[in-house]
């Protein structure tokens, strides 16, 4: 009988001996929460986590999202010395393809016009010979009328079409993706880094590059949104090869006016401001 009850003591002492505390149960129980907290968050992560392709469609839907645009633009031309010319012109837009820009001063380009149907749909109007010129695809990546635009950067209306989007990182409330042309797109450059604002999808920033190298840069400033549409008001294009730089500056912004379709054609092209 004695010997029965150390027996049983002794198991007594080996089942307690095992037996978790109740500050090692609380603990267990406390890392688990953590666990579970810390994968919720990683999978919420990863739920939320955008593609470049995404946030690049959303930046093309913002900047095409009016039915139609019309506004006032000054053109500074400004050499690396310092010296400037201004232009005046008249802008017309409807959905993302139809643009319309018409030359108001000084004199010697009044009258011009730039007319943009498509991507490979791009005529010129020079009153000096009366004639509407049809901008072949060779010559879409030369400076269109002096500015440090080309007639590419003049007629680009959607990225996602002609690129494809990596997300490089975030910095400073922007997604900083690279753009790389895809298979057969009609376009110059061989890889473009767009700063797209977190907050409302619009690059505040493109750098333009071509044989390895950084061409050009466009900055996109004043940035307000007029109605319920974002648009940036002021943009400057930097040649870097020569240092001269185009400003555009935009007033008079109308937006969903219900422009005419006759408004973009060949034959309009050719009709006096």
């Amino acid at each position: 009988m004695k010997m029965l009850n150390e027996m049983l003591q002794i198991k007594t002492l080996s089942t307690d001996r095992h037996k978790p505390s109740r500050e090692s149960r609380y603990t267990g129980k406390r890392m688990y929460q953590i666990l579970f907290v810390i994968v919720f968050l990683m999978l919420t992560t990863i739920a939320n986590a955008q593609t470049g392709k995404e946030i690049l469609v959303k930046v093309d839907s913002v900047m095409n999202a009016p039915k139609d645009m019309t506004a006032v633009e000054k053109m500074t031309l400004t050499d690396k010395s310092g010296s400037q010319k201004d232009r005046d012109t008249k802008i017309y837009q409807k959905g993302s393809e139809w643009r319309l820009v018409r030359f108001l001063k000084p004199a010697d380009v009044r009258g011009v016009s730039f007319l943009r149907l498509a991507s490979n749909r791009l005529y010129l109007y020079l009153p000096a010979f009366r004639k509407v010129r049809r901008i072949s695809s060779s010559v879409k990546n030369e400076n269109f009328m002096g500015t440090d635009f080309s007639y590419e950067d003049m007629s680009q209306s959607s990225y996602s079409n002609d690129y494809t989007a990596k997300l490089l990182k975030k910095e400073n409330k922007q997604y900083v993706l690279e753009l790389k042309p895809k298979p057969n797109a009609d376009v110059s450059y061989e890889k473009l880094i767009l700063y797209v604002d977190q907050s409302n999808y619009v690059y505040r920033k493109i750098e333009y590059y071509n044989n390895g190298k950084k061409v050009k840069v466009l900055t996109v400033d004043n940035i307000e949104k007029i109605g319920k549409y974002w648009f940036g008001k002021k943009m400057e294009m930097r040649n870097l090869k020569n240092d001269h730089k185009t400003t555009l500056t935009l007033t008079g912004i109308k937006f969903d006016q219900g422009l005419s379709n006759r408004v973009f054609t060949e034959r309009n092209l050719k009709r006096p401001e």
